[in-house]
């Protein structure tokens, strides 16, 4: 019976979810109008709602509304950002569970834990943290994972996998998107969390990649006492990385700290590709010296080599402001459908590009940029690699976290040093920038020396007859698709109101439960009509675009 509820607790929450997406579509239903404004604080209501709702359901829930705003093809703008900043705070679990849980996962070892402190240093959805001692005399904290949370996690995910499946089956939501492939993914994140030995090792990597560096800490594991579901780590006090009367009152720099936070997450992305992916304000603290302290490392990025040259590609395509190789680069790795007309996505490239890179430069560029990748991306072909997203809130993030201690903090003078690699290809010195070099002069020659016969081609077909000129007006056949989508629009408009007049009908007669019939059938027909007006309202938006007429 629990699970029956429980299941039915989560359609009810995804039915209204998709109830409000439909709403906030009708221009009717603005008051006024329907204004950018009036959409932007309505999606922001909404996006709270979603939060909310997230938190209500759970463990499983909020973590994969983490892993959801990693994803700005499926939501909007404003939805991701809600949910980017979602970070899940829940009530303690008693004591007693906590010992209980010790004393199962360490057995014996669990005698050399003393001075557990009672008092959870924090709590979340997965652990609680307590701060302890170690008969050595090591100060430790013990992440201790919440009793019975595996088997309410595979409940979870197992609707989830049902959900994806009415979706995937949906003509219109199915389309261009995995849903259940998305699913699988959720699942293998998320049960992969739960086994703390993960973090663990994730957490010793992170710190080898910054043992030199006396400005970075992150605490080492205690692996005698770590387990599936206990994490020992040594405790590192510090102070809030945003809380700036604090830092100045114990003598620490603001705008030291921020450009320690800057120059070391722009290391892990260039340098060594393994990055915190998670890397809000409640994960980084100041030490009592000015040392930059990572926390909790369940989230972390991986940039493959393949992806980090890609990347390189593209970072020298926008220094040079070429819309045309950006493109063309994101075809390559795959973000971007090669089977679309790439002018639109060309044209929103380049006004991207100028309105970012244009100096001088705002302080909260990277945020202006993510916010125009996340506008740029939905709704649209684009696949963008959840690492990639997970590089732009990030960077996000620390630009945010800098401009709270230093007005004039500059992320992009700090990257400078760190993008040169990158634009000498994959990082690994001057050869590649001259090898680039040379291969664009091979292309070239090779262009050059077949255009005589390509030439002799063309007039011998022009000569015959079959040669073909295609004329492409785009005002034409922007003409073309808003009549053929009114003409599609008002046709399921007159079979809708035809099917909401039979259901009336049949409903005042001696038999009115026939009236479920027309109404079930208007159900997919509303849905095409909903997607229908989504696509003339962005054709729409897309054609307003300065620049959209050239």
């Amino acid at each position: 019976m629990s699970r029956m509820l429980r299941g039915l607790r989560i359609w009810r929450a995804v039915l209204t979810f998709l109830l409000f997406l439909w709403w906030d579509s009708q221009a009717w239903t603005y008051r006024g109008g329907p204004t950018p404004e009036r959409r932007a604080a309505r999606q922001q209501r909404r996006a709270r709602w979603l939060t909310a709702e997230l938190l209500q359901l759970g463990s499983a829930f909020i973590k994969f509304g983490q892993l959801l705003s990693a994803r700005p093809d499926i939501l909007p703008a404003g939805w991701v950002a809600e949910l980017a900043s979602l970070q899940d705070s829940v009530p303690a679990f008693p004591f007693e569970q906590v010992q209980t849980v010790l004393e199962e996962e360490l057995g014996p070892r669990c005698a050399e834990v003393i001075d557990l402190d009672p008092v959870p240093l924090g709590a979340a959805s997965l652990a609680q943290v307590h701060r302890a001692s170690l008969r050595s005399g090591r100060q430790v904290v013990l992440k201790i994972q919440r009793p019975g949370l595996d088997t309410l996690f595979r409940l979870d995910l197992e609707v989830m996998q049902q959900v994806a499946a009415v979706l995937q089956r949906h003509p219109s939501w199915g389309r261009g998107r995995d849903w259940p492939a998305m699913a699988r993914e959720c699942r293998r994140v998320l049960l992969r969390e739960l086994d703390f030995r993960v973090e663990a090792q994730y957490a010793a990597r992170f710190r080898q990649q910054f043992l030199d560096d006396e400005r970075i800490r992150i605490p080492a594991v205690i692996w005698e006492q770590s387990t599936r579901r206990v994490l020992c780590l040594d405790y590192l006090p510090g102070i809030k990385v945003n809380d700036r009367e604090a830092l100045v009152e114990a003598g620490v720099d603001p705008s030291a700290v921020a450009e320690i936070g800057a120059a070391s997450y722009l290391k892990q992305l260039v340098r060594f590709g393994f990055f915190h992916a998670d890397p809000h304000p409640g994960n980084l603290a100041v030490a009592s010296d000015g040392a930059l302290i990572y926390y909790d490392f369940g989230m972390m990025g991986l940039l493959s080599d393949g992806l980090r040259r890609r990347l390189g590609s593209m970072v020298r395509a926008a220094a040079a402001r070429d819309s045309a190789a950006l493109v063309d680069e994101m075809q390559a790795a795959g973000v971007i459908s090669k089977e679309i007309d790439v002018g639109p996505v060309r044209r929103l490239v380049r006004l991207m590009l100028n309105e970012a890179l244009t100096p001088p430069f705002s302080s909260n560029v990277i945020d202006k940029l993510s916010g125009d990748l996340y506008d740029l991306v939905y709704g649209q072909p684009f696949r963008l690699p959840v690492e990639l997203i997970f590089v732009m809130r990030a960077l996000s993030t620390f630009e945010g976290v800098g401009r709270s201690l230093d007005p004039a903090f500059s992320l992009v003078g700090i990257a400078k040093p760190y993008l040169l690699p990158l634009m000498t290809s994959s990082g690994s010195g001057s050869n590649d920038l001259f090898n680039e070099l040379g291969r664009q002069v091979g292309a070239l020659s090779s262009r050059a020396a077949a255009l005589p016969r390509r030439l002799d081609e063309s007039l011998e077909r022009l000569e015959q007859g079959d040669l073909q000129l295609q004329v492409r007006l785009g005002e034409s056949d922007r003409q073309f698709r808003r009549m053929t989508l009114a003409q599609q629009s008002i046709g399921q408009s007159v079979l809708l109101g035809c099917l909401a007049l039979s259901a009336a009908i049949v409903g005042a007669s001696v038999r009115p439960l026939w009236a479920l019939l027309p109404a079930a059938a208007a159900v997919p027909v509303g849905m095409g009509w909903f997607q229908m007006q989504v696509r003339m309202r962005r054709d729409q938006r897309l054609e307003q675009l300065p620049g959209s007429n050239r």
